[in-house]
């Protein structure tokens, strides 16, 4: 079922390109919406993967909005997130 996420640290289209090529194989195709903040991707979904999606955008550096981080997880997610946006303007 299509659903739609926030996503924290999302800035632009090198962290969007990051989002769709690492999520594709794992959950198919990603929308990312850059006209909202936060920002959301709309993917097609099972309810049993969205604790792998949650872990997945947390490695990358994009938590979900509804994530409870604390302040060192926060920090860990802002710097990958800037790793990721970097490797997704990059393979662009």
């Amino acid at each position: 079922m299509k659903q739609t996420f926030s996503v924290l640290n999302v800035k632009c289209g090198g962290c969007a390109n990051t989002l769709k090529k690492s999520l594709l194989e794992e959950f198919g195709e990603v929308e990312v919406n850059l006209e909202v903040m936060p920002r959301e991707i709309t993917l097609d979904i099972d309810e049993t993967q969205i604790e792998s999606l949650r872990s997945k955008l947390k490695g990358l550096g994009y938590p979900l909005a509804s994530d409870e981080l604390n302040t060192l997880q926060k920090i860990t997610t802002t710097a990958k997130s800037f790793v990721s946006c970097a490797i997704g303007k990059i393979n662009n």
